[in-house]
């Protein structure tokens, strides 16, 4: 059996039909990449009902919510962060 992880951190990002296409699915992927190593978790989410922001991000415990986002705004928030490494 194994152990239950709870990170840290967890972003969640819309991958919804107007939030995919307007960079949330790309995002995504991104940010996978990009907290491999940290005690965060990347979940994807179909829809916050949010639609007229998109995309849409939300980053948890610290409840920071990012709308009409570019990647490099989403990076510079988690660099200002400094997620920790596992």
């Amino acid at each position: 059996m194994s152990k239950f992880y709870e990170p840290e951190n967890i972003i969640y990002v819309c991958t919804g039909s107007k939030c995919a296409k307007r960079g949330g699915k790309d995002c995504y992927k991104s940010l996978k990449s990009y907290v491999k190593h940290t005690d965060t978790e990347v979940i994807r989410i179909e829809c916050t009902d949010r639609c007229k922001f998109a995309p849409i991000l939300n980053l948890q415990p610290q409840n920071i919510w990012l709308k009409e986002y570019t990647e490099k705004q989403v990076f510079k928030t988690l660099d200002e962060l400094k997620l920790k490494k596992r």
